[in-house]
C-alpha cells in the first residue's frame, strides 16, 4: 500500500489536467510506470519491458480511469474507485481503443513509454486522433513537494551512512561483486525497500568506465575504487558516487584528479541558483577542467534529476534546455576518466532553494 494521501494524487491529476487543456487533449494515456504511480499510487514498477501493470487514462472532464488486467484487480480496488477500473484482455490496444473513444477523439500518448506495435495498433483503429504528448507528467515531477523532499532526505541520509560503512569494507583481495553484495545487504538491513539501481563498483582501470559492472576483479594493495550506488526508501531514490583510494600511498595522478573533480563540483554547487540555465551549471564544472587542460577526460553530463526514478528530468548537460527551479533535486557528479589507470567521480545531490542549493 502506498503512503501518500489520495488528495495529493488528486491534486497532481488536476495540475496535469490544466496542462492537457492547453494542448486541447480530451484524454492522456499514461503508460510509463513512474508517471502512473506519481498520479495514482498504483504499481511503481512494471514487470518487465514488454509487460505493463496498467495504464491511467486522465480525461479532460475529470472522469479518470485506471486500466489494468485481472492480475492486478485486487491491488487496483484498494486505491481506486471500483466504478472507474477498466480491465483489458490479451488485446490491450483494442480494448483500450474502445474505452478511449468514450473519452473523446484527441488522445495524447506517452510515445516513449509504449512500443511501436502498441501505438500502431491503437492508431490504426478508427475514431481517434493520437498524438505524442511526452513530458506532461515529467514536467510536474521535476519539482518536488515537501513530502517528496522529506523522502529524498531519508533516502540520501541512508546512502551517506552506506558510504561511511563501505569504505571500511574495501579491503585488498575483495572482489567488486562481493563489495556490491555488501552494499545491497547494508541497504536492505537498514530500511531500504530495494536498490535504486544496480551498484557500480570498479577497481583500478575499471574505474575509467562510468557505468562499470561489478565483476571478479579484486581490490589491489594500492588502487582506486569507484562506488556509485543508491537505494529506494519511502518510494524515492538516492544516488551517490565516491571514489576511494585503498592503500597508504595514493599516486600524485589520483590526487590531482580527485582534487580537480572536487573543485569542479564545488564550482557548480556554489554557482547554482534558481533561474540559472541548466547548461550553465554544466559549464561551471567544465570550466574548472578546461583551465587545467583536462576537459577531454570529462566525458558525461554534470548530473540529472532524481526522485521516483534514479534518472529523471532535468538533465545538466551542455545541450539541456530550461533553468533551475526551486524544488528541483539534481545530482552534481563531475568525473575524470583515464583508461590507463582508472578514474574519479564524486557525487552529491542538491535541492534547489530560493537562495541557492542545499546538499542532501
Amino acid at each position: 500500500m502506498h503512503t501518500i494521501r489520495d488528495d495529493i494524487f488528486s491534486a497532481r491529476r488536476e495540475r496535469l489536467r490544466r496542462a492537457m487543456h492547453a494542448r486541447r487533449l480530451d484524454a492522456l494515456l499514461v503508460s510509463r510506470a513512474a508517471n502512473r504511480f506519481y498520479l495514482s499510487g498504483f504499481e511503481l514498477h512494471d514487470p518487465q519491458c514488454n509487460e505493463s501493470a496498467g495504464r491511467l487514462i486522465i480525461t479532460a472532464d475529470g472522469r479518470d480511469w485506471l486500466a489494468t488486467d485481472s492480475r492486478y484487480l485486487d491491488a487496483a480496488r484498494r486505491l481506486w474507485d471500483n466504478e472507474r477500473i477498466f480491465l483489458y484482455g490479451a488485446d490491450a490496444a483494442a480494448d483500450l481503443h474502445g474505452l478511449l473513444r468514450r473519452t473523446g477523439s484527441r488522445i495524447g500518448l506517452e510515445a516513449q513509454g509504449v512500443s511501436l506495435a502498441f501505438a500502431r495498433a491503437l492508431t490504426r483503429m478508427p475514431g481517434l486522433w493520437c498524438e505524442a504528448a511526452d513530458g506532461l507528467v515529467e514536467k510536474l515531477r521535476r519539482t518536488k513537494d515537501a513530502r517528496e523532499v522529506a523522502a529524498l532526505e531519508k533516502s540520501f541520509a541512508l546512502n551517506h551512512r552506506l558510504m561511511r560503512h563501505i569504505e571500511k569494507e574495501l579491503e585488498p583481495g575483495r572482489s567488486e561483486a562481493d563489495i556490491s553484495w555488501r552494499i545491497e545487504r547494508f541497504f536492505r538491513e537498514n530500511g531500504a525497500s530495494e536498490m535504486a539501481f544496480a551498484s557500480i563498483v570498479a577497481t583500478g582501470p575499471n574505474a575509467a568506465l562510468p557505468h562499470a559492472i561489478p565483476g571478479h576483479d579484486v581490490v589491489g594493495e594500492n588502487c582506486p575504487v569507484l562506488v556509485d550506488t543508491g537505494c529506494r526508501l519511502d518510494d524515492y531514490c538516492s544516488d551517490q558516487t565516491r571514489t576511494f583510494w585503498v592503500g597508504p600511498a595514493p599516486t600524485d595522478t589520483f590526487r590531482r584528479a580527485l582534487d580537480l573533480t572536487r573543485q569542479a563540483q564545488a564550482a557548480a554547487i556554489n554557482g547554482m541558483r534558481p533561474g540559472l540555465p541548466l547548461k550553465d551549471a554544466y559549464a561551471l564544472a567544465h570550466a574548472v577542467f578546461a583551465a587545467a587542460g583536462e576537459e577531454k577526460a570529462f566525458t558525461h553530463g554534470l548530473g540529472h534529476g532524481v526522485g521516483l526514478e534514479t534518472h529523471e528530468a532535468p538533465s545538466l548537460s551542455p545541450r539541456a534546455q530550461g533553468v533551475l527551479e526551486p524544488g528541483m533535486v539534481v545530482t552534481v557528479e563531475p568525473g575524470l576518466y583515464y583508461p590507463q589507470w582508472g578514474g574519479v567521480r564524486w557525487e552529491y545531490a542538491v535541492l534547489v532553494e530560493e537562495g541557492g542549493v542545499r546538499v542532501l
